[in-house]
């Protein structure tokens, strides 16, 4: 009797294990969301230079943006492409319209832009219902233009969903689907199952948390260890949660199962923590977003999984690369990146340990140069006193020397200001030079000319305000450094030129 009921536990598996297959062999990774509300959004090749230097290898673009994919090009960074919410109902139509979109932001850059997934619309069952029984169609439509052109096992379609069309969802193991959208749940999950796609899932432990009222702890929420008499326990399964992200994701997992769905693996579109709010979002702050999204990193490339999914890869994407200061709404909307537009990390991730990701932390291959707009009366002060009280070796600048040309104030300054930044140990206010230099990722070294920074010397990083040397301080090495105003301008371009090329090298 007891060899029959193992056997029929075993068939009762296989579907289960044969559905994570693929899955449980894959590595997990850890990509970004580049989204563009920038007011002075960085170009596509800065973009790029910047995804290169934290050793970024997944992206997730909100459009299928042209020169954002010709940048991309050659790089072997995978790319997921979006179809925006406005066009999804034109796709979803026809045919003929999702075999032009695909012929457009997709055959014309494969295979130099590695493009593996396709996300259709966002969110658009909470935030575009009256598009939702369109939703399946338009991921038919593009599925058969990439079936047409023979790139269907290359790159997978998918929609990306809030957590919020889960209902009860704790424990995870009651948790299911708003009954509401079973007409295009069961499709799209079938759709799914059939092209051997993924469920894309929005996860945000930071609303879980802020809605809960204080039923949800702030340290369960941020992936901090608890003690065990402090997990939550699903009473159902027994499983223990250590954390919300997994319980969210669980909530996926048991939702698909009550839909009768057991092998679409999750992969987590967004997730993040905001480093910034108003006086009513408290816990949006640095120290909170450092310590989830560094957490949050480790978790995911550990491949420890879910309790129900122990192992099984749950690749995520953090919302988001930059700080978006043009989104609508509260403080904390414009406060989700990693990084401001100049580059300049935002907070110093704790990520030891943790692969190669972000470079292992935000502080890597950081530079100090002049800012393009800053006043040039203001920039040669502060070149007199970085070659002068503040003792950096400025020989490289005379004539004939490395870093003579291009012969700017700025291109000068830029170099002096980097000696000065990283002889200081890249420490708190090194970069200031009374407001007229900048942190940036970008390596401006050209030609024979190699930065003081480059090489990706290690040192700290903190947010600061603090004024550096002052133009006060000026010293006598004005007539050995300054340049001949005639030529500024033809010389800035020159410096500027170089600076791009290397950008997207």
């Amino acid at each position: 009797m007891k060899s029959s009921m193992d056997l029929l536990v075993l068939l009762l598996l296989i579907p289960h294990l044969l559905a994570f297959a693929f899955s449980a062999n894959e590595e997990a990774f850890v990509g970004v969301n580049i989204g563009t509300d920038v007011s002075d959004m960085p170009s596509p090749a800065q973009v790029v230079a910047l995804l290169k230097a934290q050793q970024i290898r997944h992206v997730r673009l909100f459009d299928a943006d042209q020169a954002m994919l010709l940048a991309l090009a050659h790089t072997e960074i995978r790319v997921t492409v979006s179809v925006p919410n406005d066009q999804l109902l034109g796709i979803g139509q026809s045919n003929s319209t999702a075999a032009n979109w695909v012929s457009r932001n997709i055959l014309s850059h494969v295979p130099a832009t590695n493009i593996t997934a396709i996300a259709i619309g966002s969110e658009v069952l909470t935030t575009l219902p009256n598009a939702a029984p369109l939703l399946v169609s338009a991921m038919k439509f593009i599925h058969s233009a990439l079936v047409a052109a023979n790139l269907d096992s290359k790159i997978k379609v998918s929609t990306p969903h809030s957590s919020f069309i889960i209902l009860d969802s704790f424990p995870p193991s009651q948790a299911f689907f708003n009954r509401s959208l079973d007409p295009v749940m069961v499709p799209l999950l079938k759709f799914l199952q059939d092209t051997g796609s993924y469920f894309m899932l929005n996860a945000y432990p930071y609303y879980d948390y802020v809605k809960s009222n204080g039923v949800i702890a702030l340290d369960y929420a941020l992936f901090r260890p608890l003690p065990p008499n402090k997990e939550a326990v699903d009473s159902n399964t027994l499983l223990h949660y250590t954390n919300v992200f997994d319980a969210v994701v669980d909530a996926a997992y048991f939702s698909m199962s009550y839909l009768n769905f057991t092998n679409i693996p999750v992969v987590v579109t967004e997730s993040g923590w905001p480093s910034k709010g108003d006086s009513t979002e408290p816990d949006a702050s640095l120290d909170n977003a450092n310590t989830y999204n560094s957490n949050l990193i480790r978790h995911v490339l550990n491949n420890t999984g879910t309790p129900k999914h122990p192992g099984i890869a749950v690749s995520t994407y953090i919302y988001e690369l930059y700080n978006e200061d043009l989104r609508p709404g509260s403080i904390s909307e414009k406060n989700w990146g990693l990084f401001d537009s100049n580059g300049v990390p935002v907070y110093i991730m704790h990520l030891t340990g943790s692969g190669t990701v972000l470079a292992n932390d935000t502080t890597n291959q950081t530079y100090c140069v002049a800012k393009e707009n800053a006043d040039k009366k203001m920039v040669q002060a502060a070149l007199d006193w970085a070659c002068g009280p503040g003792k950096v070796d400025c020989t490289p600048l005379l004539q004939e020397n490395p870093c003579y040309d291009p012969n700017t104030v700025f291109a000068h300054a830029s170099y002096a200001f980097d000696a000065y930044y990283h002889k200081m140990g890249m420490a708190d206010g090194t970069c200031n030079f009374n407001g007229v230099a900048k942190v940036t990722t970008t390596d401006p070294s050209h030609s024979s000319c190699i930065y003081p920074g480059s090489g990706g010397r290690n040192g700290t990083f903190t947010n600061s305000s603090s004024v550096a040397p002052s133009s006060d301080s000026a010293s006598g090495c004005h007539s050995q450094y300054s340049h001949d105003v005639h030529t500024f301008l033809s010389s800035l371009i020159v410096g500027l030129l170089t600076l791009s090329t290397a950008a997207s090298l």
